[in-house]
């Protein structure tokens, strides 16, 4: 069968007049402008060759959009890149109306405009050749996380909002002002940068909805500030619920303690999750120094990531600076981060480690109501760490009294006051004010005077 481009078709109850170019038929399946029909198998194509056009095909003159492109296997991300070069690639497959055998038509025109996206991480999971494509020919755009925490854009999350509120087709009513200035307050603390507005909008989106859907409950007429502070705690995201289980299990079997003093253990602060979804939590280290000298490195035990090893190790050049001596040739150190059965990643517990280290060396006690993070330099200076408002919380939620943080830090901590004022937030500098605050110095002002006030 042929069909000229004049050809006027009728279909039974749903006339139809237009023009159609290139129609054949090839095997029983109908070609129309090169792109294969995809409902072609009720004119006749046996039932082992019915196949179905991929989204690569039906893109043909449009844009094809993938997400989380890094998951795609290498052989389908080398397939993209042949239909991209190529602009036709084979239909290969079946439908599920076919009898089970695997059939390949000749190549079909898929000439389309990619838009991929993906996390950092997807970049080591992207075929070389795909992303060469991509960079020779478009654009590579990191998109920001967060947004400058002005009126204008204040009002965008306010949109935002009501944009939630609409497509709810009146499931929640709608944010007072009260209520939506604390779902912009939330978009601070969720920026986890000072100065900054989150652009996790779903993670918010959950949160409007929660808050409407108390409001309902509660047969309110608008959402109120108080529903949205009650959606906090409902629509906590699974990090956070895990993380309040951890604190309350470890307090309950005294793994985590927030008084007294203790040679050689610290409360460190860490996060789990990642994204936008992750949650602070408490992470007792302890330390211990015997004779010996026979390990060629301080020993770590937690399931420690590279980057947590390494942050480690440069402990040692803290301490050869502040006592003078190579304590790997006399003493062996052993480092545990208990209980950390989802691993530790990062450096930001290396501060902590360096006090659990230098207390247990010198059986100098640490204060439990203080809890402390931070990375560390080999000249002990206190860089900046992620996450630390969420940090801080926890700590204030496990009831310690005290947290120290790097100076670097102290502006991102976005925490509404009522919380902030149950403790004393310390910014330091350097290892050496850590020290003072978090070491028990009673009866070791020598010692003290030796590391501490010499480098004031």
């Amino acid at each position: 069968m042929k069909l000229t481009s004049q050809t006027i078709i009728k279909i039974e109850r749903f006339p139809y007049q237009g023009k159609l170019y290139n129609v054949t038929t090839s095997s029983g399946n109908v070609l129309v402008n090169g792109i294969l029909c995809k409902n072609s198998g009720g004119l006749g194509t046996p039932a082992n060759q019915r196949v179905v056009a991929g989204m690569m095909h039906k893109a043909n003159r449009g844009v094809l959009f993938i997400d989380e492109i890094g998951t795609l296997d290498p052989r389908t991300q080398h397939e993209l890149l042949t239909a991209m070069q190529e602009k036709k690639f084979p239909i290969t497959g079946q439908s599920e109306r076919s009898a089970g055998a695997m059939v390949r038509t000749d190549p079909v025109p898929c000439d389309f405009v990619l838009v991929a996206a993906g996390n950092v991480d997807t970049i080591k999971n992207l075929h070389p050749a795909l992303r060469s494509r991509i960079k020779g020919y478009g654009y590579e755009i990191f998109m920001n996380e967060t947004i400058p925490d002005t009126p204008e854009n204040q009002q965008k999350i306010v949109r935002f909002i009501a944009q939630e509120v609409k497509k709810e087709n009146g499931k929640i009513s709608h944010f007072t002002t009260e209520a939506a200035e604390a779902i912009v307050e939330d978009a601070r603390r969720r920026a986890n940068r000072k100065g900054h507005l989150t652009l996790h909008l779903r993670s918010l989106g959950g949160l409007v909805r929660a808050a409407g859907d108390l409001a309902k409950e509660e047969k309110a007429e608008q959402v109120l500030g108080i529903h949205v502070e009650k959606a906090k705690a409902l629509a906590r995201p699974l990090e956070q619920q895990i993380a309040d289980d951890y604190i309350e299990r470890k307090k309950a079997y005294e793994v985590i303690v927030t008084s007294g003093k203790r040679i050689g253990r610290v409360n460190g602060l860490a996060v789990i999750g990642s994204g936008s979804a992750y949650s602070g939590i408490m992470l007792p280290i302890e330390a211990e120094v015997t004779p010996g000298g026979k390990k060629q490195e301080i020993v770590a035990t937690g399931k420690l990531g590279e980057i947590a090893k390494e942050a480690v190790k440069n402990v040692s050049a803290i301490i050869m600076h502040y006592f003078g001596e190579d304590i790997k040739e006399t003493k062996d150190i052993f480092v545990q981060f208990l209980q950390t059965y989802e691993g530790v990643e990062g450096d930001s517990a290396s501060v902590a480690v360096a006090t659990a280290i230098i207390s247990a060396l010198k059986n100098i006690p640490i204060k439990q109501e203080v809890a402390m993070t931070g990375s560390l330099s080999v000249r002990g200076e206190v860089l900046p760490v992620g996450g630390v408002s969420s940090k801080v919380e926890a700590a204030i939620d496990a009831g310690v009294k005290t947290i120290i943080v790097p100076k670097s830090n102290f502006q991102d901590i976005v925490i509404k006051k009522e919380k902030l004022n149950k403790v004393t937030i310390i910014p330091v500098v350097t290892i050496e004010e850590v020290l003072e605050h978090a070491l028990d110095w009673n009866g070791r002002s020598k010692l003290k005077e030796k590391i501490v006030l010499r480098a004031k």
